[in-house]
Parts: structure tokens; sequence; C-alpha cells
């Protein structure tokens, strides 16, 4: 049977990626993409697909729950991928409503339209952030198991998701399938990040503010690999199972920015600010579960930093 996918937050960095991954590999799918196109969604990143029969965009809140019984309805999903977040832990240092609404009340709003279509199977998109820092010379990686214990309010919120989900799959019987990525890197994401904030900083001779001494770690996953590991989730994740991905390829933020000055031929001017409430050093997480169902990152970030420089550019 052709896939019927409901991929919301498709507009953004890597649900468009993901819309990309998806309808280059398979001519028969029908995929649906929500979003409700706030600051950090872009049309232009789902620009190639709009004549595509097999695309379909839709605007609108994950919240809505008239507007979701429609599509469901409609379409009878085999599957909804969850990309629908409020993600920049800064903005939710500030507030913490948006996160809640999108990343806990869209959550339940979704859970509630696949326990009216149980044989819909829901992947629930997270972040390692939820397992909580490590120090910087820690060795013992977070598997699937680990306690959750996150910082920030976006990762708070993130957390509450994947919980509520899990005790949907344990209460209800839903097909439910949670990955937890680790910080993601490519072409189109939002300015506010800190690759493509450095390159717009270096490019207009801007200062580049970095949190404290800037040697806070994080592991570096490129989107493409991402999206191939959320596949393998999708397709061959067990009921209620829980899956990290990550390449293992850490990077210190003044690594990250040094990188990207060298990939320009610019000398960054940095410019330490005050360090970020409650900023975590690092997060390590084990992958040998998605690995085992046949995941291998294909990118490493210092060989692709330069191409990744190049398309901000060109953009």
């Amino acid at each position: 049977m052709a896939d019927r996918i409901l991929l919301t937050g498709g507009l953004g960095f890597i649900g468009s990626a993901m819309i990309d991954h998806l309808l280059s590999r398979y001519p028969d799918m029908t995929l649906v993409c929500l979003d409700a196109l706030t600051y950090a969604g872009r049309r232009e990143n789902v620009a190639s697909h709009l004549s595509d029969p097999r695309f379909t965009l839709a605007i609108g809140d994950i919240c809505d729950s008239e507007l979701l019984a429609d599509l469901f309805d409609r379409y009878r999903f085999t599957c909804v991928l969850n990309f629908a977040a409020e993600t920049h832990v800064d903005r939710s240092i500030q507030d913490a409503a948006p996160f809640i609404h999108t990343n806990v009340e869209g959550v339940n709003a979704l859970l509630e339209q696949v326990r009216r279509h149980p044989s819909t199977r829901f992947v629930q998109i997270s972040t390692d952030e939820v397992y909580g820092p490590v120090s910087l010379t820690e060795r013992t990686a977070k598997t699937e198991e680990a306690k959750l214990e996150p910082t920030s309010p976006y990762a708070a919120s993130k957390a509450a998701g994947d919980l509520l989900a899990l005790s949907y799959f344990r209460t209800y019987g839903l097909d439910v399938v949670i990955t937890r990525s680790s910080n993601c890197y490519g072409p189109r994401q939002y300015p506010e990040k800190l690759i493509p904030l450095t390159i717009e900083r270096i490019v207009n001779d801007r200062p580049i503010p970095v949190y404290g001494a800037g040697h806070n770690l994080r592991d570096w996953l490129h989107v493409e690999d991402d999206c191939q590991g959320i596949e393998i989730a999708m397709r061959k994740g067990t009921k209620g199972g829980i899956y990290n991905i990550s390449a293992h390829d850490e990077h210190s933020v003044l690594e990250v920015v040094t990188s990207i000055a060298n990939a320009l031929g610019r000398e960054p001017r940095i410019e330490h600010v005050a360090d970020r409430l409650g900023h975590d050093a690092r997060y390590l997480i084990a992958t040998e579960r998605i690995e085992a169902l046949g995941f291998v990152p294909t990118h490493r970030f210092a060989d692709d930093i330069a191409a990744v420089v190049r398309s901000y550019l060109d953009d």
C-alpha cells in the first residue's frame, strides 16, 4: 500500500528536508504538509513541490481539531510525522507559552486524531536535549532508557510531548515511535540558529555573539542523515520504540565559528557575551538501537561545512 503521510511543520528546516527526502524516493506517495506558517516557516522551502500532484500544502495550527479531523478523514493517513515544534531555546527562556501550545497541546491534538484512526503510525520528532546535559568529559552516552532531565523550557516541552505520546501507546495501544536527534545542520536553517547567524555576521563584518567561553559541545548531524534515520525509524521501528539519532561528530561553538570563517576566507569578530540561563555544556546519546536497523551517517561536519556555507550565500 502506498504511503499517505501527514507531515507537520514541513515549511521549517528539518521538515522541508524530510519532504525532499521522501518525495525524491517514492513516486506513489501522498504527502500532506500542515504548517502554521509562523516566523520560522518559509513557503519557498517547498516551492519545488507545489506543482507535484503527490504533495498538498495545508496552512493551519496542529491544535485546530476541526482542521485535523477533516484532513485525517479525507486522506486516511498511514503515518504522521510530527516535525511541528517551537525549537529555539532562547525564545523559550523569554516566553514558554508558545512552546507549550505547539510542543505539548499540539502533540495531544494529533494523538487524539490518531486515536480515531488507530491504524495510523505516529512518529514524534524529538531532541537529545530531553535527556539533559552531561559534562565535557563524560564518556557514558545516554541510551533511550535514560532518565529525562531537561533544562530549558524548550527541552521540557519536548519531553512532555514525548511522554504524552508514550502514554497514548501504553493506554490506547497506538502505534507510536519517537526519534531523538542531535544538533542538525544543513541548508535552509532559520537565521537565528548558530550556523546561518555566523555566516550572516561574518559576511557583513559584524561581531558574532558567543555565549560564555564558547566551549559548549554539540554533536552535529547533517539534516540528510537525520532524515535517513527518521525514515528508518518510521519504517522499521517497533511500536512504542524510541530511537536516538546522531553522527557522533562533536564540535564546540568556537570550532564551528572558526570553520565557517575559514570557509569564507575571513577572520571572525567574536564577541563573548553573558552565558545563557541554564546553558547545557554538552549532550551525548547512544545510537546502537537505530544502527541495528541499518542507520549509517554519511556526512561529516568538517567535510560538509564549506558546501553548507555556499548554500546560504546562494540562497
